[in-house]
């Protein structure tokens, strides 16, 4: 009963070998992959991926940097989907959103990105506070990615009706942690939480009823060796059994109770 609630199956490096992806992850124990597009490109390839693939849940992104409409070249990391080069009409995206609101189970992945762009951030903030709104309409769960804005993220989220947001990869300090704990968001935990502490005082410091199984895939692998895939989600559980003191399969079960809990249940 394993859940990989945030990965990139679009990604080139996935082509011509979707299916034994797949097949790993179901023979891992893998029952959902929920896969995240970014702009509306590759939301139309997750929509066909969740259309084909029984296991796959479609979630559709407007990813910050491909709402600006700017990729920056040394994002290096972030190469190897369909981006955007040019910005991101939002009006006609939610439009497609909506229009596709049975097939998808969350909004996301969505948020601010102040990595990589160093200059939009207030348009960034207005672009998040549109999709905010959204999301308030839609009544989806929110995918959030706030890589070096996790404090206008939060601050922002706070302030905002949604009852179930996702905070992916989320990198914050120890204080903010607990913030957004005490407002009853959910954390997905990454299966390189093998290799980074970070996420294992993360996993210490919330509540078990509160965290969901990631992969980032094909980034953010837990082997150096090798691109990461929804199988190795299995890592992610096994830390936090270890970090919990509780049996592998007690944590399994609480992971997967959420997920149904945040995407599956209204």
């Amino acid at each position: 009963m394993l859940v990989d609630v945030h990965c990139h199956l679009t990604h080139e490096h996935f082509k011509d070998k979707l299916d034994e992806v797949l097949r790993r992850a179901e023979n891992a124990g893998v029952r959902a992959i929920v896969c995240s597009g970014v702009n509306h490109p590759t939301n139309e390839e997750v929509l066909a991926l969740a259309k084909k693939y029984p296991i796959i849940k479609a979630s559709l992104g407007l990813y910050p940097l491909d709402v600006l409409g700017e990729i920056p070249a040394e994002a290096a990391d972030e190469t190897g989907l369909t981006r955007q080069t040019v910005p991101i009409n939002l009006e006609e995206e939610f439009k497609f959103i909506l229009k596709n609101k049975a097939k998808i189970v969350s909004l996301g992945e969505c948020g601010m990105d102040f990595q990589w762009d160093k200059v939009h951030h207030q348009k960034q903030k207005e672009n998040f506070e549109k999709i905010i709104a959204f999301a308030e309409k839609l009544n989806k769960p929110l995918i959030v990615h706030s890589r070096k804005a996790e404090l206008e993220c939060v601050e922002m989220l706070e302030s905002s009706k949604l009852k179930k947001i996702i905070m992916h990869c989320f990198s914050g300090r120890k204080h903010l942690i607990k913030r957004v704990a005490e407002k009853g968001m959910f954390f997905s935990i990454p299966s390189n939480i093998l290799r980074l502490q970070h996420f294992q005082m993360l996993t210490d410091l919330v509540d078990i009823n509160q965290l969901l199984t990631e992969t980032d895939a094909p980034w953010l692998s837990p082997y150096l060796e090798q691109k990461n895939e929804p199988a190795f989600v299995i890592e992610s559980v096994k830390k936090i059994a270890e970090i919990k003191k509780i049996a592998f399969k007690e944590a399994e079960e609480q992971v997967w109770k959420n997920y149904l809990n945040v995407f599956e249940r209204g």
